[in-house]
């Protein structure tokens, strides 16, 4: 008879710790998710523009950023997809995602062809992956304002740093450019 209450005892001790540990669990909402699983394919299109612009440019510095941003991207792909197992969403979204969510623009095949043949690669590469990670500034800035997940939030406060910088990178190396082209 002790013995029952002893196991009766230790199975509610063990169903109270299984549900306070469902409670300890960070918040995620459908922002998180749609963020989450949109930034997925947004990277993925960065780190095939990324491996043109290490295959073809010349600048140091930018060759140096493209390859960075490939290996970064890739790395929070792999992120991003755990976070998605890990509360159990599909790992795309829907087809209409896009249009609910402010109808943020991709960068298309089309355009990621036309710059693997563009005779100005370098000023055209820089252009494209402005655009692109201005499209990613915006999407998590979207996310901080409105995600539960204070993990998801805080990197997505950090894509909004990181993705401005290289921006302002971009911008810059335009602008060493811009008197060349004149010039030709």
């Amino acid at each position: 008879m002790r013995g029952r209450r002893v196991l009766a005892g230790l199975s509610l001790l063990v169903a109270a710790a299984c549900g306070q540990a469902a409670n300890d669990e960070p918040p995620v909402n459908a922002e998180d998710v749609m963020f989450v699983q949109m930034m997925v394919q947004h990277h993925r299109q960065g780190i095939e523009i990324a491996k043109v612009g290490t295959s073809r440019a010349t600048t140091p510095e930018l060759r140096t950023l493209t390859a960075a941003i490939e290996s970064t991207q890739q790395s929070e792909v792999e992120m991003m997809l755990r976070w998605l197992h890990s509360w159990d969403q599909p790992l795309t979204p829907a087809t209409s995602a896009h249009d609910h969510h402010g109808g943020m623009p991709e960068t298309d095949a089309k355009q990621i062809q036309a710059l693997r043949k563009s005779g100005n690669f370098e000023y055209d590469l820089c252009n494209l992956l402005i655009a692109h990670q201005d499209d990613a500034v915006q999407m998590a800035a979207a996310e901080v304002a409105g995600g539960a997940n204070p993990t998801v939030q805080q990197w997505a406060a950090q894509v909004q740093s990181s993705r401005k910088g290289q921006i302002d990178m971009m911008m810059e190396l335009i602008k060493k450019e811009e008197p060349a082209r004149e010039e030709s």
